[in-house]
């Protein structure tokens, strides 16, 4: 079974970095896409970075030039570096990943989160 799994997170004062990983287990035939998430407390969730296989990737307005998200494929990794954190980044963050099964459905898994809180 594919399965996501997020670490990183943690408690970071505004201005300081974080990078979150997203290690995936298990296999998917074709990986079309990869992102990161996030739900803050009476928010929905929103997207923050993803990436295509194809190199094509997009931020929310939030955190663009501050984020940047990148894959490892040897470590079926992928990263959300965190720079300049500001409070209203608190939130928690699930990495996702899209693609084909083996038998050619469509397919996609979520992580189950990681916690990333930004004081004041």
């Amino acid at each position: 079974q594919v399965q996501l799994v997020e670490s990183g997170g943690g408690l970071v004062q505004a201005g300081g970095s974080l990078r979150l990983s997203c290690a995936g287990s298990g296999s998917i035939f074709r990986i079309n896409a990869v992102g990161w998430y996030r739900r803050a407390p009476g928010k929905q969730r929103d997207v923050v970075a993803t990436l295509t296989s194809g190199g094509n990737s997009n931020y929310a307005d939030s955190v663009k030039g501050r984020f940047t998200i990148s894959r490892d494929n040897a470590k079926n990794t992928v990263y959300l570096q965190m720079n300049s954190l500001k409070p209203e980044d608190t939130a928690f963050y699930y990495c996702y990943a899209a693609g084909l099964s083996m038998i050619g459905s469509n397919v996609e898994y979520w992580g189950r989160g990681t916690q990333v809180t930004v004081s004041s």
